[in-house]
């Protein structure tokens, strides 16, 4: 850290720096939604994609030249594709030494970028892979004074064998197993018979085993920025998972609701409070930025259990920087900028915390194809502002940020895959932002929320590919998002 800086004590003179920081930041994802509208507060900051979802409209996106579809197989292939591309290493050289941010990287990444002359603005592959084990997070969420679900761990070759373990613990025979690494939908099983232990055991057979009771829950989560002087941490957000008419996956995330109100009084507290103890224990493990807490809520007893770490920038990273932005004037992941940069800070955290607190509702939807067929895509809708009418939806108007949506009629629409492109079963088809909420507090989705899915689903028209077409894979993004 440079010693001939002046230390920055309030955001006025945070704003400042920021806007004119030099130094080159590349945010290098398959779109610019995880960070979209960043590019307003920090200078030098330009988005490396894959996808050219807003077609060259939008003047900090660059999109390197594709004359072959590469087979990716994970996000992590996307990040180094664009690493490695000649058009983005041109323009690496011609500039000073940067920094980039990504979703999910590994070893691989880290060798391109020091390759290349850039460094990564994140905690380590190493350090980031270690922490993201449920089993990991559960012994720091103990040594943080962050209690789980009631739970023991463990492994288990037969049925026998996982009810021995769970009745030790007193965990009754209705159980939830979680294997450590992978989307919370896709490695959580629902365990109450040796009919189901039979259904999932290839999957949980030779894996050091979370093993937990089952409670009537409300499943939510936030995210945080562990700093140097502590952590902050955004809104508190209830998840909109395995809705059939928006995702092909059963418990499957396809969104948030950012709607204080659905919460019972002193929950959203008791969340944020969590988080704060979590992120200050993940400082001390080496782990410095954004980081994102699922939490569990259960609802006969209002108890707030730690879920699962995504030690990373995430699907809650977009609405994390509108809440903090709209209704504290400064995204949170500022704070995660000023851990890597060469300046040193210091704030009275509580009073920036404070500005956070109070919200109106908002809503996002990952909308993914929920038919099971791989077709190319032959139409497809723009990215912009869309209108719910009587008449269906409709699109209104060009837009680059979910900040130019008025009122809850309207909603941005941030398109994935457009013409040319390959669809496929549960392929994330784009993202929905808008005002409002779309589920009751009993978890129902609300009819406008079918509206929009189906109304912008039908903006797409496909075909099956042609025989002689060689198909590239469909990615498996168990651990990560396109976006």
């Amino acid at each position: 850290m440079g010693t001939d800086r002046p230390k920055l004590r309030n955001l006025s003179e945070i704003y400042r720096y920021l806007r004119r920081n030099e130094t080159p930041i590349y945010v290098i994802t398959p779109t610019p939604f995880s960070l979209l509208g960043l590019d307003q507060w920090v200078g030098a900051l330009e988005y490396i994609n894959y996808f050219d979802i807003f077609e060259g409209a939008h003047p900090r996106c660059f999109v390197p030249r594709t004359s072959q579809a590469p087979e990716f197989k994970s996000m992590e292939d996307v990040a180094n594709y664009l690493v490695d591309h000649p058009d983005f290493r041109a323009q690496v050289k011609a500039k000073p030494r940067g920094k980039a941010l990504f979703v999910m990287f590994d070893d691989e990444t880290e060798q391109l970028c020091e390759e290349v002359g850039i460094d990564i603005a994140l905690p380590s592959y190493d350090l980031r892979n270690r922490l993201d084990s449920k089993i990991e997070t559960t012994r720091l969420g103990n040594e943080a004074g962050v209690a789980s679900a009631p739970n023991t761990m463990g492994r288990a070759e037969s049925y026998a064998e996982l009810t021995e373990l769970a009745e030790s613990a007193g965990l009754g025979s209705d159980l939830v197993v979680q294997t450590p690494y992978g989307d919370s939908g896709r490695t959580t099983f629902f365990v109450k018979s040796e009919a189901d232990w039979d259904r999932y055991a290839p999957k949980m057979r030779g894996e050091e085993l979370k093993v937990m009771k089952r409670i009537n829950h409300l499943p939510g989560t936030i995210e945080g920025c562990a700093t140097r002087h502590g952590t902050l941490v955004g809104p508190v957000m209830t998840d909109i998972t395995g809705f059939e008419e928006i995702t092909p996956y059963k418990g499957g995330w396809c969104g948030n609701d950012m709607a204080p109100d659905i919460l019972p009084e002193g929950v959203p507290d008791k969340v944020r409070e969590m988080a704060r103890k979590f992120g200050d224990r993940l400082y001390g493990e080496g782990y410095k930025g954004v980081f994102c807490l699922d939490f569990l809520l259960d609802t006969d007893t209002n108890e707030v259990y730690l879920g699962e770490l995504n030690p990373r920038i995430s699907g809650a990273s977009p609405p994390t920087n509108l809440i903090t932005t709209t209704y504290g004037g400064c995204p949170l992941f500022l704070f995660h900028l000023l851990e890597y940069l060469d300046v040193d800070w210091e704030l009275d955290l509580a009073a920036i915390q404070e500005r956070w607190t109070h919200y109106d509702n908002w809503t996002q939807l990952v909308l993914k194809q929920t038919e099971d067929k791989v077709e190319l895509i032959t139409k497809a809708p723009q990215s912009g502002i869309w209108k719910l009418g009587p008449d269906g939806v409709q699109f209104q108007r060009p837009a680059l940020n979910v900040t130019s949506i008025g009122d809850e009629s309207e909603a941005f629409y941030l398109r994935v895959y457009g013409v040319g492109e390959y669809c496929y079963h549960g392929a994330d088809l784009g993202i929905l932002m808008t005002r409002g909420r779309m589920q009751t507090a009993d978890r129902e989705l609300l009819e406008r929320a079918k509206l929009w899915n189906a109304g912008i689903k039908a903006q797409f028209s496909s075909v099956p590919p042609a025989p002689q077409v060689h198909m590239v894979p469909p990615p498996d993004f168990s651990s990560g998002k396109w976006y």
